[in-house]
């Protein structure tokens, strides 16, 4: 077993792993507090299905990784007492009841609490003997939130957890985690694509390229380190000179850059100031650009 600090849940060092001649994770290196939800953001074939499956102890890896003082391969049957994986909420069987999916979480997980489960759903309209096929999108984010609010685990792994979703179930399904679920005891780890929808409720972020870590920092270190600036042609090239790592274009004449370090104080005179979005930084980086 690895040993593991008390205030680190998840602490990996040097993992690798191989797929023929592809490196799927190439000497990543992080750590995860409790009580804190991290995004793990990445382009297709990044590495992020690797890094969850070898948190889950579904694949072995290279290096040092310790999951609540487990190791995930060898003390799998332990840490899934403590650990819940979640995927796109969209795959539930179309012909499954709604009783018959509370039944098989119960049966499959040692922390499913039946009760917490029924009382949420007695708020909803959802009826056990309903099937899958029968409930709008909107139920089906009910019923899979139920699920998940019903297990007591100290880590929450979320996979595109709402993929195949609208905007608005989509929203439901992450506000309601953040409201019903989440405490300073838990820690959630979430993959999407859709980066802006998630990061009003980040702590943390982590950018992964080429099966490497580009970036980890909590949002408020992500806030102060990263400043866009909206220029004009007459302050353009005084804004590069400062060295920007990103800039892209906008209509009539203006430039956004994007500053790593640089102080907002010498920033200021040459344009508009503004903290970037999640995703317009996570696109400056998987450019290549970062240094």
């Amino acid at each position: 077993m690895n040993a593991v600090a008390s205030d680190v849940v998840i602490s990996a060092r040097g993992l690798r792993k191989a797929y023929k001649q592809t490196l799927a994770l190439d000497n990543t290196s992080f750590t995860i507090a409790p009580g804190r939800i991290t995004g793990l953001i990445g382009p297709n074939g990044a590495g992020k299905t690797t890094l969850l499956k070898a948190l889950l102890g579904l694949t072995t890896v290279d290096g040092e990784l310790s999951v609540l003082g487990l190791d995930p391969t060898v003390q799998r049957n332990a840490l899934m007492n403590d650990v819940c994986f979640i995927a796109d909420v969209a795959v539930l069987p179309r012909w499954m009841k709604v009783r018959d999916a509370i039944d098989f979480v119960a049966g499959v997980h040692p922390r499913f609490d039946r009760a917490r489960c029924e009382r949420f759903l007695a708020a909803t309209k959802l009826q056990p003997r309903q099937r899958v096929r029968e409930l709008s999108k909107g139920m089906i984010v009910q019923l899979h939130l139920a699920l998940v609010m019903a297990i007591d685990a100290k880590v929450l792994v979320l996979d595109e957890p709402t993929l195949g979703l609208d905007i608005l179930y989509r929203k439901e399904f992450y506000q309601r985690l953040l409201e019903d679920y989440f405490d300073e005891q838990k820690t959630i780890i979430v993959t999407t694509h859709q980066v802006e929808e998630i990061e009003h409720i980040l702590t943390d972020v982590m950018f992964i390229r080429d099966g490497r870590i580009v970036l980890t920092a909590d949002m408020e270190e992500v806030g102060e380190r990263y400043t866009e600036v909206l220029v004009s042609a007459e302050t353009l090239e005084a804004a590069r000179a400062l060295g920007p790592i990103d800039e892209r274009s906008l209509p009539f004449g203006k430039t956004v850059l994007l500053f790593d370090g640089v102080p907002r104080a010498q920033l200021t005179p040459l344009g508009e100031i503004r903290s970037p979005g999640l995703a317009d930084l996570f696109v400056a980086i998987m450019k290549g650009t970062y240094a």
